[in-house]
């Protein structure tokens, strides 16, 4: 399965998303960046802003508090998947009609938020994915690393993705209902591509740009730690 890439809506579009939208930001340890990023998705207005602290040592649960999101806190690090998972389940308890991740660390901004959402909003897809492989600003060392994770993302489930490792997505409520997610850690973002062939779902990729940090390329896998990613994988899937 190839997804459509869609070019995003032009920035003179509305900077509000439509009703009923949850923007979930999974975060652990991210008390340099959660205040910035809270702000940026307030001013979106969305239905329901989720910050799930995944067993933080710092502050950010309070920092996103005072910021003005509904905090989750897992009391133990249950990794990426899990705080994906926590914030995916809450999204439907709320009865929302799609629900967008976004990245803790800053990496992406309130229009490509919107990009994301208006594929879904639109009924172009169940999943839209923020695709940042055709920015110019993803470092070469992110980019090969990207690739190699699509391309182990297809040998394990079939499905081929430009940017399988995006945390920036948008799920419509049928997919809520629908997916299943089982992985902890990071292979989470795997088995939501693999999620799109199981259940045939529609999905676009939107180009988004890739904002990077010498704070968000901190937060990234190591490569022994992206070898413990594949292997889970596997595992996970047979």
């Amino acid at each position: 399965m190839t997804p459509t890439i869609l070019t995003p809506p032009p920035t003179s579009a509305p900077r509000r998303l439509p009703p009923g939208v949850a923007i979930i930001v999974p975060a652990y340890n991210e008390e340099e960046t959660i205040a910035d990023v809270v702000a940026a998705m307030r001013a979106l207005r969305p239905a329901h802003l989720i910050v799930v602290d995944d067993g933080s040592r710092d502050r950010t649960a309070q920092i996103s508090e005072r910021a003005g999101a509904l905090v989750i806190r897992h009391p133990i690090n249950r990794g990426a998947g899990g705080a994906i998972a926590t914030g995916l389940a809450a999204a439907q308890r709320f009865g929302v009609t799609i629900a967008v991740t976004v990245d803790a660390d800053g990496q992406h901004v309130a229009d490509d938020v919107l990009a994301v959402v208006a594929a879904v909003e639109a009924g172009e897809a169940d999943l839209a994915i923020g695709a940042r492989t055709r920015s110019p600003g993803m470092p070469r060392t992110r980019r090969l690393a990207n690739w190699i994770a699509n391309v182990l993302t297809f040998i394990v489930f079939g499905t081929w993705v430009t940017d399988s490792q995006s945390g920036l997505r948008a799920f419509s409520r049928a997919a809520l209902e629908r997916l299943r997610l089982r992985g902890s850690g990071f292979e989470v973002s795997s088995e939501i591509v693999g999620e799109i062939g199981r259940l045939d779902l529609r999905v676009r990729e939107v180009p988004i740009r890739a904002i990077y940090t010498a704070y968000s390329m901190s937060k990234g896998q190591s490569f022994t730690n992206g070898l413990r990613t594949f292997g889970h994988m596997l595992l996970r899937r047979f």
